[in-house]
């Protein structure tokens, strides 16, 4: 309707302009002085942030009183329950100069809708982010083989095993042959 109205000659469409932002200045002010009265009372805030329609409305007046960070792992924490139903996980890695990184895991197809999902989320919950890098996770560390913790930097393969003895040879299933 707002563009319909710009699109509109005429002062009377000004005026209508004018109207709707001068409104909505005034219903900003009213939401931070709610919001300033509501900072003693956690409940009351978090109930207030909580609510989807009032969140919306402290993120475009630009009064939300939460951290990037903190509403960035709330939209993470809310998407969690959707994703591991569908065989994913989500897991922030973290926020840093404007720019959330979330890691996903999808066992299944369809990761490219899921990581669209997931910014779109990210994006509601953190309008002022520049970017959402949606990665795989990193990867479990390797284990190394038990032969390699008895070898030195400067004695060979051979020296390092014979050295060490039944200790480094593999383990058999089933007890002493």
């Amino acid at each position: 309707m707002l563009g319909q109205l710009e699109q509109t000659p005429g002062r009377t469409a000004e005026l209508a302009l004018e109207a709707v932002e001068l409104l909505t200045e005034v219903y900003g002010e009213a939401l931070a002085r709610v919001t300033d009265l509501a900072a003693d009372s956690p409940r009351t805030l978090d109930r207030l942030t909580g609510d989807e329609l009032l969140r919306h409305l402290l993120l475009l007046h630009r009064i939300h009183p939460d951290p990037l960070d903190r509403r960035v792992a709330r939209a993470v924490d809310d998407l969690r329950p959707q994703l591991r139903a569908q065989g994913a996980e989500i897991t922030l890695v973290g926020v840093q100069d404007e720019v959330a990184r979330i890691s996903l895991s999808a066992s299944s197809c369809g990761g490219a809708a899921l990581r669209d999902l997931v910014r779109q989320q990210v994006l509601t919950f953190a309008p002022e982010l520049s970017a959402v890098d949606v990665v795989a996770p990193a990867p479990a560390p390797a284990l190394i083989p038990v032969a390699n913790l008895w070898q030195r930097p400067d004695r060979t393969d051979a020296a390092a095993l014979s050295e060490a003895g039944p200790a480094a040879a593999p383990l058999a299933l089933g007890g002493p042959t």
